[in-house]
């Protein structure tokens, strides 16, 4: 049987995992669920809203994943309402010209952002700080595999594929067997590890994070209009 020791837990913080579905809004969905993560008491943040704004600074279509500068700068420029404000769409828009935020999407969020170095250490001293962290991975087949107990470990020879990229939130750290482990919130909807949860291990992660970030301090973007 595998022993877990959680040594610092920020699930509370958060709600009911979400499912992106088949849209390439992984960065989305960790970007607003590490905000709403930090606000008092869970309310969801529309993804939507941030993806559409994210996309529209970096010029890349609904169909494309976001980049994490262009997010960030959504985030603290421009900020996101509450999930009813833009709820989120089930499939990629056609009609990428037609693709805009409702007239009035509600009070307008905003939190700053900083990128850290990727690496477990730094992840670790983030949630000990008590910040989610939003993690870039680059994926191989134990991730679409989490164990009994939620674990993801790369069997002998698994590589990272570089082609395989996606976004999910740091919210605990522990060990695994001794060996030191990251819990992420996922968006791939309650059915994927523990409720949406799985633990990544030292071995599976050191070699496949890229990138990392922290949302810090709110931010008034009040003056912004909704559909900027």
């Amino acid at each position: 049987m595998t022993e877990i020791v959680v040594l610092k837990d920020l699930r509370p913080l958060f709600g009911e995992a979400r499912n992106q579905g088949p849209r390439p809004t992984c960065l989305a969905f960790a970007g607003s669920d590490a905000h709403a993560a930090l606000r008092p008491g869970w309310m969801p943040l529309s993804c939507e809203f941030a993806f559409y704004h994210a996309q529209r600074r970096s010029g890349r279509p609904p169909n494309r994943g976001a980049m994490l500068s262009a997010m960030l700068e959504a985030l603290r420029e421009t900020g996101q309402p509450e999930e009813a404000g833009w709820p989120y769409l089930a499939e990629t828009p056609i009609d990428a010209a037609s693709w805009t935020p409702p007239d009035n999407a509600g009070p307008l969020f905003g939190r700053a952002g900083e990128t850290r170095q990727p690496s477990l250490d730094g992840v670790i001293q983030e949630l000990e700080g008590d910040r989610p962290a939003i993690l870039l991975l680059m994926l191989s087949r134990a991730f679409y595999a989490p164990s009994a107990e939620a674990v993801i470990h790369p069997t002998a020879g698994e590589g990272p594929d570089p082609a395989r990229r996606h976004a999910v939130v740091a919210t605990a750290h522990g060990t695994v067997d001794g060996e030191r482990a990251i819990l992420v919130r996922n968006s791939w909807g309650l059915r994927w590890g523990a409720a949406g949860y799985g633990w990544l291990t030292e071995t599976f992660l050191a070699p496949r994070l890229f990138a990392a970030a922290i949302l810090t301090e709110d931010v008034d973007v009040s003056a912004c209009p909704a559909a900027a």
